[in-house]
C-alpha cells in the first residue's frame, strides 16, 4: 500500500511484487516512519510499536508515546532517539540506543512492518526503516563497518603501511578499480574478519566490546586478507595474458569471460565468502591450465565442456527464476562447480573436495528446483 492506504499490488509472488512495487513500498514506509517519529516529538497521535522477534507474540511489546523523545527495545529498555533516527545529519559513534529488530508502524488505520538497520552515509550513518529484513540486514552491516572505520581510523591507517608494495598491488587492481578502491576493499576486509565476524552488533554495547576486541588483531588480520588478495591479483593477471590464445574458440572463450565475471565481481575481495576468498586463486590458475591444454587438444576441452555444461545451465536458470534472491543451496552448489571445473579441466591441481559430474547431478536433484 502507498502512504494514502492505496493497494499498489497483490499476488501469490512475493519476489515479483517487490521488484514491481518495491521502491513505492519503501518510500511510504520512510515517509511513515519520519512522520511517526516526528509527530512523536511533537506531540502528535502517530504511533510505533517495538516488537521482539525473539519472543513470538501478536502484539508490540512497547509503544513510542506522544511525550517522550525515545523509544524503548523489549529486550534491553535502551533508548533509541528519534530525533537521531530522523535526523539528516550523519552520526560518527553509535549515540542512539539499541536498534529493535521489527517495528510496527500504526498510521491511518493501516499497520507498516518496518526492520530497522544503520545505514552508511560516508561521513557517518543514519537509521532508516526497510521493508525487507535481508535488505536491512545487509544495509546495517555497511552501517556498523562505517562507524568501526571511524573508531578504528588510526589501527587501519597502520595497517596500509604495513601492506607490502602497495603500489604494485593497485597496478594490479587497475582492471577492478582505482587504488582508494582498492585501499577501501582492504580496510573493508580486515573490518569484516574482526568487527563483523559475527552477526553486526545492534547496541553500543555490543558495539564497543566488538571494536575493543578488534583493535590489537586488526592489522594481523588484515595484511592475511591483504596477501590473499594479492595472490588472486597475481593469478588474474596471467590469465589476463593468455586469453587471447582462446579466440579460436568462441564457445570455450566465452566461457571462460562469463566464469572470470562470476568469479571476481566488482568488489570480490569483499563480496567473496571468507572461506571462499582462498581458492580463487587456484581457480583461476586451473582456467590457465585449461587454456594451455586447449591449444594441444580441443576436442577433450569439448567433451569436458559437454559434460559439465547442463549442469550449469541447472543453476543459471535457477538464479535467473529468484531474481537475485540468496538461495544458499545454490550458493554452495556454485562453488562444487568450480571445483569440478579444476577437476575436468585442470586435475593436477586436485579439487578440495570429491566432485564427479554424477555426484553434482545428484546433488541438484536433492535439491530440488
Amino acid at each position: 500500500a502507498d502512504p494514502h492506504g492505496r493497494e499498489l499490488g497483490v499476488g501469490r509472488n512475493l519476489a515479483q511484487l517487490r521488484a514491481e512495487h518495491g521502491r513505492e513500498a519503501q518510500s511510504a514506509l520512510r515517509e511513515a516512519f519520519a512522520s511517526a517519529a516526528v509527530g512523536s516529538v511533537k506531540g502528535g497521535s502517530a504511533n510505533i510499536g517495538v516488537v521482539n522477534m525473539s519472543t513470538p507474540a501478536p502484539a508490540p511489546t512497547s509503544t513510542l508515546t506522544p511525550t517522550p523523545t525515545s523509544t524503548l527495545d523489549a529486550r534491553s529498555r535502551t533508548p533509541v532517539t528519534v530525533e537521531a533516527a530522523v535526523s539528516a545529519e550523519p552520526q560518527t559513534s553509535w549515540v542512539f540506543g539499541a536498534l529493535p529488530e521489527l517495528l510496527e508502524l500504526r498510521r491511518q488505520g493501516q499497520t507498516l512492518i518496518g526492520f530497522p538497520g544503520l545505514v552508511d552515509r560516508g561521513t557517518g550513518v543514519t537509521i532508516e526503516l526497510f521493508d525487507d529484513p535481508e535488505v536491512a540486514r545487509t544495509a546495517h552491516r555497511g552501517g556498523v563497518a562505517r562507524l568501526a572505520s571511524i573508531a578504528l581510523r588510526e589501527p587501519l591507517k597502520a595497517l596500509e603501511r604495513a601492506i607490502p608494495d602497495l603500489p604494485r598491488l593497485a597496478m594490479a587492481w587497475l582492471p577492478f578499480g582505482s587504488a582508494e578502491e582498492l585501499r577501501a576493499e582492504l580496510q573493508a576486509g580486515a573490518l569484516a574478519r574482526t568487527v563483523l565476524n559475527e552477526a553486526p552488533p545492534m547496541d553500543a554495547e555490543q558495539f564497543e566490546r566488538r571494536v575493543i576486541d578488534a583493535r590489537p588483531r586488526i592489522g594481523l588480520i588484515g595484511q592475511a586478507f591483504a596477501r590473499e588478495v594479492a595472490a588472486v591479483l597475481l593469478e588474474h593477471q596471467a590469465l589476463l595474458r593468455k586469453l587471447p590464445t582462446a579466440k579460436s574458440n568462441p564457445a570455450v572463450a566465452a566461457d571462460l569471460e562469463r566464469q572470470l565475471t562470476e568469479l571476481l565481481p566488482r568488489r570480490w575481495p569483499t563480496a567473496t565468502p571468507t572461506n571462499r576468498l582462498g581458492q580463487l586463486a587456484r581457480y583461476l590458475k586451473a582456467m590457465g591450465l585449461r587454456l594451455d591444454k586447449l591449444r594441444a587438444d580441443p576436442a577433450r576441452d569439448a567433451s569436458k565442456s559437454a559434460e559439465i555444461s547442463p549442469l550449469l545451465q541447472n543453476l543459471r536458470r535457477a538464479q535467473i527464476a529468484r531474481r537475485g534472491a540468496v538461495d544458499p543451496r545454490l550458493e554452495e552448489y556454485r562453488w562444487l562447480l568450480e571445483e569440478l571445473r579444476v577437476s575436468l579441466y585442470a586435475q593436477e591441481l586436485r579439487a578440495a573436495v570429491p566432485v564427479s559430474v554424477k555426484r553434482l547431478q545428484k546433488i541438484w536433484e536433492a535439491i530440488g528446483i
